[in-house]
């Protein structure tokens, strides 16, 4: 029943809120978790951090920085274990920095909800069917420097969504879309100050562009696809050979419309259900072109609404001889869009060709986090010849 009442919550995510702080629901938003330790241990941010090989997810365009020709990452994040024990996230990663001036990168991302045990009757002797809903995403990208300091990186992924579980009149065929993104990064100079020698960062990612997904031929039951804007800049305090810490600070918003507030749709004079269904149909027939400029000035309580729209996060990364590493951020969302707060806390350990990262978060809001006391892992293999950070 756990389980039965748990897929409930999930498809209840992507559908339109009736709440009037107007929360903002898309499909798939397994894609804006966190997979990697490291980005999790800095309050899941990564758009303007060090070159690593989980950049696929937060900015390709680092790739074309990576101080390691090439490598692969793998990474398991359990996900809602206070209600399942076989719910997680895994992401494998593979990058190739072909010359000084560009990289090629791919990566997979699966999403398991577990088995879940359907059955017909009560009876205790009844067989169950058992089915298995899942997420997943394939995607790459190519980034290239435009000058010493400066890259960009485009990115395409193909996504699925099995959740609809098939009876004699349902069709549960899996959802599917395509998205894309458009990522670059600035690198400074190493310079020297005072005390320290230190190095400026900044990013954007404008990712998961894409068609909205749907699990039937009704076009006003698509829902947005997670489109997502990233900007970031942080600073490198080199103190010596053995000790540097980075801090980073974040911004994000969900380039998806803003749920309209309900009035009298139908002028009958009362504000009810029929209602609240017009206006679902009229915000989900708008265009997802449309939707992602219509995003950054559609909230119906104005500029107000759309900086509450905003989530920010601000990590530090301490690392001792490029060989251990100690993190910790905060991550902040408006309690009228989504409430999420929370810190985290991740290591890094590094020998050779490998490092392993973990990470743990700490909710601070009343709304509980499915990440929430969760330990997670990566592993990463990096090898070939070594590039120079100039």
């Amino acid at each position: 029943m756990k389980k039965i009442a748990l897929l409930l919550i999930l498809s209840l995510a992507v559908q339109y809120t009736k709440a009037q702080d107007r929360v903002i629901t898309t499909g798939v938003p397994f894609l804006l978790i966190a997979a990697d330790a490291r980005s999790a241990g800095m309050a899941d941010m990564g758009v303007a951090t060090s070159a690593d090989a989980f950049s696929q997810q937060y900015n390709p365009a680092k790739y074309a920085f990576s101080l390691d020709k090439q490598g692969f990452s793998l990474s398991y994040t359990p996900y809602l274990t206070s209600i399942a024990n076989d719910i997680s996230l895994g992401q494998l990663t593979y990058y190739n920095r072909i010359n000084e001036r560009s990289a090629f990168s791919g990566s997979f991302r699966f999403f398991g909800l577990g088995d879940i045990e359907l059955r017909r009757t009560g009876d205790p002797g009844e067989i169950p069917r058992v089915v298995n809903p899942n997420e997943l995403v394939l995607d790459g990208s190519y980034s290239l420097k435009l000058s010493e300091r400066f890259s960009m990186a485009v990115g395409g992924k193909y996504v699925r969504s099995a959740l609809k579980i098939a009876d004699e009149n349902t069709d549960a065929s899996s959802a599917t879309t395509f998205a894309v993104d458009i990522a670059g990064y600035y690198q400074s100079e190493e310079i020297a100050y005072d005390d320290f020698n230190g190095r400026w960062r900044a990013g954007f990612n404008f990712q998961n562009m894409g068609p909205k997904i749907s699990y039937d031929n009704d076009d006003l039951n698509d829902n947005f696809m997670p489109a997502n804007m990233r900007l970031g800049g942080g600073f490198d305090f080199i103190f010596d050979e053995y000790n540097k810490v980075g801090v980073t600070a974040e911004v994000t918003k969900l380039m998806v419309p803003t749920p309209p507030k309900v009035g009298d749709e139908d002028g009958d004079g009362d504000v009810d259900n029929s209602d609240y269904a017009l206006a679902d149909r009229n915000y989900r027939a708008t265009p997802w072109v449309k939707g992602i400029f219509k995003s950054f000035g559609d909230a119906p309580d104005g500029f107000s609404e759309e900086l509450k729209e905003f989530t920010y996060a601000l990590g530090a990364e301490y690392w001792y001889q490029d060989s251990f590493a100690l993190r910790m951020g905060y991550f902040n969302e408006n309690k009228l869009k989504g409430a999420r707060k929370y810190f985290t806390l991740g290591s890094g350990f590094k020998y050779n060709i490998v490092k392993i990262d973990v990470s743990y978060l700490f909710s601070t809001s009343t709304v509980k986090n499915p990440l929430e006391n969760t330990l997670r892992f990566s592993l990463t293999f990096n090898f070939g010849d070594k590039y120079d950070e100039l």
